[in-house]
């Protein structure tokens, strides 16, 4: 048995086995519901019911997914060059900081010159902190996995020592937690009364624009071949060191935008639990999507559903919502060992 290279496998083809693994991802969760004593059909209803079920349940189904749409964009670019981004978590704490630095009363302009110098202001600190270990990369050949995974150790021990000193609310009675944003610095809501903030459009047109950047220049064409093999791009004139650099930057910058979604959209102060991972489920969000952009935004409906309705179904259903943990990490391992059977088929001789 060998696998065989497809030439031009056909679209059926390359989303085949990963609809396949999703598939068994989802007999898997059945089988655990019935391990944890409940009816697996009913538990699946409840999930959904729970993810779309009703306006307030998809308006938050589409909350949750906004951070993620971010994190997931800044891990997909950042692997699609090859630059293993793992710290999208640190870069989405220090856009939060700078964030509320400038947000809280340092700039008191009305909120159309604010909030767009709020979010570039995010952006640049999430794309300086990953700037960093890129250049560590390029110069220096230091492996990039483990400077930016022990950044976001170091980002939030940064951010506890903030939030109990320099930028601790003097009147949060004690907490450790920032002033309040001013009025002019958080993001409006999409439907008044309910959570769902602009952050989730700028997302969107986030997803958009590094699609059209991958696809339709040749920084992306770049990019890509970079990925592909850095050796044959250096080879063909592109310069690699700029380009992963400048991946590194839009990279970051999109986990620092999440940031300051997170913080001017919803939150309105920073905590340190701000993210309960988001950084680390971009990764999930952007391995479903198979590197996409715009898969990016399906991915993140769908960890966000899951998220949402899980914890609506442990409510009814007094199931554990730890099953939406095993879910998506049972999804992401079956995706990544389906991806082969893309580009591949089995051969017996």
């Amino acid at each position: 048995m060998r696998l065989e290279p497809i030439p031009n496998p056909t679209l059926g083809r390359r989303l085949g086995p990963p609809a396949a693994a999703l598939g068994v991802t989802v007999l898997f969760a059945m089988a655990l519901a019935w391990v944890a004593g409940a009816d697996p059909l009913a538990v699946l209803g409840l999930i959904v019911k729970g993810a779309v079920g009703s306006k307030f349940a998809l308006l938050e189904t589409l909350n949750r997914a906004t951070p993620l749409i971010f994190t997931g964009l800044a891990v997909a670019v950042a692997f699609r060059a090859k630059l293993w981004n793992i710290g999208a978590e640190a870069q989405l704490y220090l856009g939060a900081v700078v964030t509320v630095l400038l947000g809280t009363g340092a700039l008191s302009w009305p909120a159309p010159a604010l909030l767009p110098v709020l979010g570039l202001a995010a952006a640049l600190a999430g794309a300086l902190t990953l700037l960093g270990p890129a250049w560590a990369k390029t110069r220096l050949g230091v492996d990039e996995v483990v400077t930016t995974l022990l950044l976001n150790f170091i980002v939030l021990l940064f951010v506890s020592y903030l939030l109990e000193g320099p930028m601790k609310d003097p009147m949060g009675m004690g907490w450790p937690k920032s002033r309040r944003l001013i009025a002019e610095a958080r993001l409006p809501r999409i439907v008044e009364g309910l959570r769902l903030h602009w952050g989730f459009a700028l997302a969107l047109i986030a997803a958009v624009l590094v699609w059209l950047v991958q696809t339709r220049t040749t920084f992306g064409y770049a990019m890509r071949a970079v990925g592909h093999n850095a050796r044959a791009a250096r080879f063909a004139g592109i310069p690699v060191t700029s380009v992963t650099l400048a991946t590194a930057l839009l990279s970051g910058s999109l986990a620092g935008l999440a940031g300051f979604s997170e913080v001017a959209g919803l939150k309105g102060n920073l905590t340190l639990d701000l993210s309960p991972g988001f950084g680390y489920t971009g990764i999930i969000v952007a391995m479903l999507a198979l590197l996409h952009p715009l898969g990016v935004v399906v991915a993140a409906l769908f960890v966000a559903g899951i998220f949402v309705g899980a914890d609506s179904m442990s409510r009814a259903a007094e199931v554990p919502s730890y099953i939406a943990d095993m879910l998506l990490a049972s999804a992401l391992l079956l995706v990544v060992l389906a991806l082969p059977f893309t580009r591949f088929r089995l051969r017996w001789r």
